[in-house]
């Protein structure tokens, strides 16, 4: 294996347990198997990879794979995905809320994210801002609507540390460069995305508010959370993709 294109090929389906041509076109992106799951429950589809890394489950040509927690995961997925070179790929992410006027369960559809992860710098340059696909983030946005749900939008400061709640040099940080959330992959996955010619958005679920001390998730403030808001969330993203199919509309916005 001496080129990217057959490493990747080989290490898709080493990943994730599936052979490349039972992928679904449209690939939806979690850190939880749980959304995986749920996933098999609403479409009725079989789950897969349950002994691999990366537990997925594929239903009207649409896939969802659990690719792990962090940059280096999200850097690693976009990059075994050209294998399939996927029409759209959409993150649902959980992120962490830092305005005041953010509550749980809140939505946040990303117009751009901060490069603080680090694993994007192997991309492309530092001054290079992470961005969605844009029409991707349109028909979000317009499915958000139909829905008659309510989102932000703003900058997520994407960061490699996982532990910070406690500091607070790094919490005057964050609100000086005006950031509306907080999370460990979405400026990677913008990045590798555009790298690599695919089309990638996001959608976020606000699931903590760790900016003061009694907002800083819990095991049990997680698991009331994510009974509340997950399957809403999923739900969103699938609509989302089956938008885009049954309109046949395509989000290959730029020429490369």
């Amino acid at each position: 294996m001496d080129t990217k294109e057959k490493i990747v090929k080989d290490w898709l389906s080493r990943y994730t347990g599936k052979s490349l041509d039972s992928f679904g076109d449209y690939i939806l992106l979690t850190n939880f198997q749980k959304y995986v799951i749920q996933f098999s429950e609403i479409m009725n589809s079989a789950i897969e990879g349950e002994s691999s890394m990366m537990g997925s489950s594929t239903a009207e040509n649409i896939t969802i794979i659990n690719f792990g927690i962090g940059s280096p995961n999200a850097a690693l997925i976009m990059d075994l995905l050209i294998a399939i070179n996927p029409e759209a790929v959409l993150f649902l992410g959980k992120c962490g809320g830092l305005k005041k006027r953010n509550e749980i369960g809140d939505l946040i559809l990303p117009i751009g994210a901060i490069r603080g992860d680090g694993t994007s710098d192997d991309y492309f340059a530092p001054e290079v801002p992470a961005m969605p696909s844009f029409a991707l983030q349109k028909v979000i946005s317009r499915t958000l609507r139909e829905n008659e749900l309510n989102y932000w939008t703003g900058t997520v400061y994407t960061t490699n540390r996982r532990v910070w709640e406690h500091d607070a040099e790094f919490k005057d940080y964050l609100q000086a460069i005006r950031a509306y959330a907080i999370d460990m992959e979405t400026a990677t996955l913008f990045t590798v995305g555009f790298f690599n010619q695919i089309p990638t958005g996001a959608l976020l679920l606000v699931s903590d508010q760790p900016m003061v001390p009694e907002g800083v998730k819990s095991k049990e403030k997680d698991e009331v959370n994510s009974t509340l808001f997950d399957k809403r969330h999923i739900e969103i993203g699938i609509s989302a993709l089956k938008q885009l199919i049954n309109n046949s509309e395509t989000i290959r916005h730029l020429k490369f």
